[in-house]
């Protein structure tokens, strides 16, 4: 038998995708199932967009792209980044990735090696610590709870801290709690890791995704010494309904971004050409149905979170930014995993166990989904809880 790499049996499989996969498993059975677990747009990308790409493949545009990207995409995602973000990079300094989790891998495959230490807020986005494990480091996680709105503090991150500590990864609005981080929050973190001169990955890719009229705060932009230890990740996936198009993006400095785009040359050798086009015509082109999905999100939120407040036996805080819910179980007595399992099995409701995203105390909803399988869903996820 041949036997397996060190770093594969150090690495789990994506729970996220496995609990989606079970759930349209039992829907192509014919069972009526309300999957709350995918997180993804249920918009389709915007009709320019893939019109760009169309015209991308009837004109030739199938050849292989430079392994950083096309030269004019990294040139409008510059453009982005100062017009939007208030950072200044130039085209050197980014790399256009297959996919927002293949540019965060590229980051962290070209700035981590054996006994660097990662730090991760907890609950985190899945892929963040096996990413961070695949590098051969050490992922180091800082705790919250739902009290401090899932936001770690400055003397957590001090303590956090040491002298083998290479980067935090920082996401606001944040996967899974939807929490996003008040400027003054940014600022006070950011004089700790200048103060360390340790670096921050920021993944961005929800910022376009926030509610309440809040806006959102790149953390590189504070000032030039946290923005030379910065390196932003982003993409289109989230923003322009364009999950399978696989398209994100990275800026940061640029001895980092040329190792990120040599490490990418010897892997995907870049990302697809004609959806490149398409990611042109995404920056180029109107953006009001950015702000037509935000509106739309944010009617979800409120009725999901509303309902999910009203269920004796759990406890939610309202989210400010993405599309999810994440609601506290520990009243119900049961861990997420068994929570979300009898709720598939019987009421044939698909939401995400916490225990992916490091706490087992909650559960991941959705809401990237129309207001009657929302609503419908939730009538279940009370009639399962009530039955507890």
């Amino acid at each position: 038998m041949i036997q397996l790499a060190d770093r594969t049996r150090n690495v789990s499989p994506s729970m996220t995708l496995a609990i989606s996969s079970q759930a349209k498993a039992m829907a192509a059975q014919g069972i009526d199932v309300c999957n709350f677990g995918v997180g993804e747009p249920d918009f389709n990308t915007p009709a320019h967009i893939r019109e760009a790409a169309k015209v991308a493949l009837d004109t030739g545009k199938t050849k292989y792209a430079p392994s950083g990207g096309l030269w004019h995409l990294r040139e409008l995602i510059a453009e982005k980044l100062r017009r939007d973000n208030q950072l200044d990079y130039s085209p050197e300094q980014v790399i256009v990735s297959t996919g927002g989790k293949q540019a965060i891998l590229n980051v962290l495959l070209a700035i981590l090696g054996p006994g660097d230490e990662a730090l991760i807020p907890v609950p985190y986005w899945v892929s963040y610590p096996e990413i961070v494990k695949l590098a051969r480091a050490v992922p180091v996680f800082i705790p919250t709870t739902g009290d401090n709105g899932f936001k770690i503090t400055p003397e957590q991150l001090e303590q956090a801290i040491t002298d083998k500590t290479r980067v935090l990864i920082f996401n606001s609005p944040s996967n899974p709690t939807g929490a996003i981080y008040t400027p003054q929050e940014i600022a006070a973190l950011a004089e700790v890791i200048v103060r360390h001169k340790i670096a921050v990955l920021a993944d961005e890719i929800y910022e376009k995704l926030i509610y309440d009229g809040l806006q959102h705060l790149s953390i590189g932009s504070l000032n030039t010494e946290i923005f030379d230890l910065t390196i932003t990740c982003n993409g289109f996936s989230k923003a322009y309904a364009a999950t399978g198009w696989r398209l994100g993006y990275a800026a940061g400095p640029a001895h980092i971004i040329k190792a990120a785009i040599d490490i990418q040359s010897h892997t995907t050798s870049g990302a697809n050409t004609f959806a490149q086009y398409g990611a042109i015509a995404a920056l180029e082109g109107p953006q009001d149905e950015i702000e037509t999905m935000r509106q739309a999100f944010e009617k979800r939120r409120d009725l999901m979170y509303e309902n999910v407040s009203q269920i004796s036996g759990l406890r939610c805080a309202k989210p400010q930014g993405a599309f999810y819910v994440f609601p506290d179980i520990t009243e119900t007595g049961l861990d997420s995993l068994t929570f979300c399992q009898r709720l598939l099995e019987e009421e044939y409701v698909a939401l995400v166990p916490g225990l992916a995203f490091g706490i087992d105390s909650c559960v991941r909803l959705s809401y990237a989904t129309d207001t009657d399988t929302i609503n419908k869903g939730l009538a279940r996820l009370s009639n399962f809880v009530s039955s507890l």
